[in-house]
């Protein structure tokens, strides 16, 4: 089992007794990552690429985050690419992949994906391309094959589609979806923003073409990696100068953040520090499903809540993202009252802009509380003490 008190102690916002309960949202930072950032600013801010001492240094560091961030996701030699974040990394990579596409060659994206791994792909449309939506099942809200197989043509290029849901928090059977599509022809782009945090990323052994997450979710600075296939990356066209054609940089415009990269050893050290990513992350996905069944089991008992995705806490279905909404009560207005007493919780739709009308809610969203690892089951009580307060209150006010 996870030693909670070393955790947490690697976390320094985590002193202030406030209960971060909006980790979906942004993870709190570890403490060697700050480190490593200020290092970095204060030793060898300089730039890549000159003879001097200090920029070989510099060079150096970038290099080993690139490589170091492979070992970590399970990719290769030059199948790292480096950005500020998800979205910024899927633009680049819808823009690079234009020249691929011709007029009436076919995008599937999911109803159950943030704005993120959509709106980048929506855009080729005005290219000609045909954008489909793939919606999720009316009995499992989850994204299943039989309602993908009917959207699949010869002229299918790419399925985008998340690894877990931001809102719903259910777990998606990545290596057996792509290897549905790759059946059919077509390639696969996974967003793992809610899974990274919580799962070991092993994007090897799914098979995946493309898998892109953000490192602020998973306890590091704000930027995020994209993962390809090397020959898929050495294929895109290039976004950056036109003399530049070497992976990653001609898909790195303006370069990746030093700093920031070489904060991400941090991360990589303290996963190190628990064992190693398979036995950290068996010991984090069985911390959170107790996390998970405690939430759950009191909106099991709550009048008019409504769970929204997996009511399991089973690990293997759900991450500890948990979505709700109670008859009569606005989002905003439950979290509002949550506000006052030390816990952080959000509500909406949270760009994941296709699912409020899928699950039956209105545009107002929903009440989400995400949990990762570091957090306790104190913390969810005093959670569930503050909802229970808002919720009465509300109610009162009716």
């Amino acid at each position: 089992m996870l030693d909670l008190d070393v955790v947490r102690a690697q976390f320094p916002a985590l002193a202030s007794g406030y209960v971060f309960l909006d980790n979906a949202g942004g993870s709190q930072t570890l403490g060697r990552v700050a480190d490593r950032v200020r290092d970095y600013l204060l030793t060898s801010n300089v730039q890549l690429g000159a003879s001097y001492a200090v920029s070989e240094q510099s060079t150096a560091r970038v290099a080993e985050a690139a490589r170091a961030t492979a070992d970590y996701v399970g990719a290769k030699e030059g199948e790292i690419v480096l950005g500020a974040s998800t979205t910024q990394l899927l633009h680049n990579l819808a823009r690079a992949m234009e020249a691929q596409l011709a007029p009436g060659d076919e995008v599937i994206v999911s109803t159950a994906d943030h704005e993120a791994n959509v709106g980048p792909w929506k855009r080729l449309a005005a290219r000609g391309v045909v954008v489909k939506r793939w919606p999720l099942d009316r009995d499992t809200l989850r994204l299943e094959e039989r309602g993908l197989a009917p959207l699949l043509t010869q002229r299918t290029r790419l399925v985008a589609f998340t690894h877990a849901s931001n809102l719903l928090g259910s777990i998606h059977d990545v290596a057996a979806l792509t290897r549905f599509v790759h059946a059919h022809g077509a390639k696969v782009c996974v967003d793992g923003v809610a899974y990274a945090p919580h799962r070991r990323v092993e994007v090897g052994a799914w098979d995946v073409d493309y898998y892109v997450f953000s490192f602020y979710k998973v306890y590091g600075p704000h930027m995020a990696v994209l993962y390809g296939k090397r020959g898929l990356l050495e294929e895109l066209a290039g976004i950056n100068h036109d003399f530049i054609d070497a992976v990653p940089y001609k898909l790195q415009p303006g370069n990746a953040c030093f700093e920031l990269s070489h904060g991400l050893g941090g991360i990589y050290e303290y996963i190190a520090s628990l064992g190693g990513p398979a036995r950290a992350f068996a010991e984090i996905a069985e911390h959170e499903e107790r996390l998970s069944a405690r939430l759950l089991a009191w909106l099991a008992g709550v009048p008019g809540a409504r769970v929204h995705g997996e009511r399991t806490a089973d690990r293997t279905r759900r991450v500890p993202t948990i979505s709700f909404t109670v008859d009569g009560l606005a989002p905003e207005a439950i979290v509002r009252r949550v506000d006052p007493h030390g816990v952080g919780i959000r509500h909406g739709d949270f760009y994941a802009k296709g699912l409020p009308g899928e699950l039956g809610v209105s545009a107002a969203g929903v009440v989400r509380v995400s949990a990762v690892h570091y957090n306790t089951e104190a913390e969810l009580d005093r959670a569930i003490v503050a909802l229970d307060k808002a919720i009465a209150a509300g109610r009162d006010r009716s």
